[in-house]
């Protein structure tokens, strides 16, 4: 891959998540503040993301991997994303923006495998060349929360100005992936079929009774998960943490440690001891939560976000892994796209239907929530989920794969490698 290339592959996947970031952390804020909206009208709004994740594969499997170039479909989902992100800070009211952000996150959603079709394309070796660029993107989501954190959007009530920020990063975006590398569609002439497109191939996956435990668990542990991302910076904001969003992104310099660290865990851990710690994490985080302050129990609240790192490397990594080994070289797409599909489309979407309603239910004033119950519920969620998980998770046989790593199935189940 020669310097230029490489330049506009970083700078699309720095864009990319720059932009996700730049408003998806601090928008229940914005809801509560700026449009009054309630617990449960923000966690709809939130929903949005599920849905974009559940509609994207007809967007990808139908368009981008047989009529246009995956760079072309990419740059003019931008400039639309672009024009509704701007378009939606005009709105005075919840009613008038919920319709918007699902239209957008319809849109921006399918963007999140296009970057990576694309970057993919033009490399050699994949598995060296990915992993540097796509730390770019990392970063972009850290800078964004940093901007937002440093310049007191929150604390002056001005969050309006991260969906005109991400609109501009947006608008550049879409404009550049007219200059990115040709990627034409991988599936050009081919007919598609249901199947194909949400990932059902790989069903018989869950033939496997600890890939089926491993499968449930995975949707089940994104109920909690929605809590996270819904309401933790309208949490933050509401005990009195100062540069709020600036503060969650720790999560993402926890996640790019722990990446780093997760061969030695693998080698140490296996499969079922590494997803485990992933869950244990979550309850953790929660728990911090639940008794954290902004005075002598500060540090419980830091923790909390810093466990971000562990719960999303321990659990959603090695389940990529773990999936990606067991699956083969026939399913490891569609194995990939159905996990995709299940987690942050089905487990996130009735997370989110069911956290904003508890949210209201422990509602004490217009301003105060009571919190420490808010968070023990999703805590004890997870902790249910992981109790089932240890009982139920079979590892009665150790598997050495190709890149060195101990995969645990069941003695009769078959694992391609």
């Amino acid at each position: 891959m020669n310097l230029t290339t490489r330049v506009k592959l970083s700078t699309m996947m720095f864009l990319q998540f720059f932009i996700w970031g730049a408003w998806f952390v601090t928008m229940g804020t914005y809801l509560g503040k700026t449009l009054g909206a309630s617990g449960t009208q923000n966690a709809t709004a939130y929903s949005s993301q599920s849905w974009g994740a559940i509609i994207a594969p007809f967007i990808i499997g139908l368009i981008a991997d047989r009529y246009f170039s995956a760079q072309k479909v990419l740059g003019v989902l931008h400039l639309t994303g672009a024009a509704l992100l701007y378009y939606i800070t005009t709105i005075p009211n919840f009613d008038g923006f919920l319709p918007v952000i699902f239209a957008y996150m319809i849109v921006y959603m399918p963007t999140l495998a296009l970057v990576n079709s694309v970057s993919f394309k033009q490399m050699a070796n994949p598995s060296k060349e990915f992993p540097p660029i796509r730390i770019l993107g990392t970063f972009g989501w850290i800078v964004a929360g940093t901007v937002i954190g440093w310049l007191g959007w929150e604390a002056n009530n001005t969050l309006v100005l991260t969906f005109q920020m991400a609109a501009v990063a947006s608008l550049i975006l879409g404009l550049l992936s007219f200059t990115l590398p040709s990627t034409p569609p991988a599936k050009k002439g081919q007919k598609s079929s249901m199947s194909d497109i949400l990932g059902l191939d790989s069903i018989g996956l869950l033939k496997n009774s600890s890939y089926l435990v491993f499968f449930l668990a995975s949707i089940a542990i994104c109920v909690p998960l929605a809590f996270y991302y819904n309401f933790t910076n309208p949490f933050l904001n509401e005990v009195g943490m100062q540069k709020a969003a600036f503060i969650q992104s720790f999560g993402q310099w926890s996640e790019l440690a722990f990446m780093a660290l997760m061969p030695l865990f693998f080698v140490r851990l296996g499969v079922k001891k590494m997803l485990a710690v992933g869950m244990l994490a979550w309850v953790l985080r929660y728990v911090f939560f639940a008794y954290g302050n902004v005075g002598s129990n500060y540090w419980m609240l830091i923790a909390g976000i810093v466990l971000h790192g562990v719960c999303y490397d321990f659990f959603f990594v090695t389940g990529q892994i773990y999936t990606d080994n067991l699956a083969g070289e026939r399913f490891k797409s569609a194995a990939q796209g159905f996990i995709t599909l299940a987690t942050y489309g089905v487990g996130m979407l009735i997370g989110s239907y069911i956290s904003g309603p508890i949210v209201d239910k422990w509602k004490v004033s217009d301003t105060v929530h009571n919190w420490q119950t808010i968070w023990l519920i999703p805590g004890g969620i997870a902790a249910v989920v992981l109790i089932v998980f240890l009982l139920f998770f079979k590892d009665k046989n150790q598997i050495q794969t190709k890149s060195g790593l101990e995969i645990e199935d069941e003695p009769k189940g078959r694992l391609e490698v």
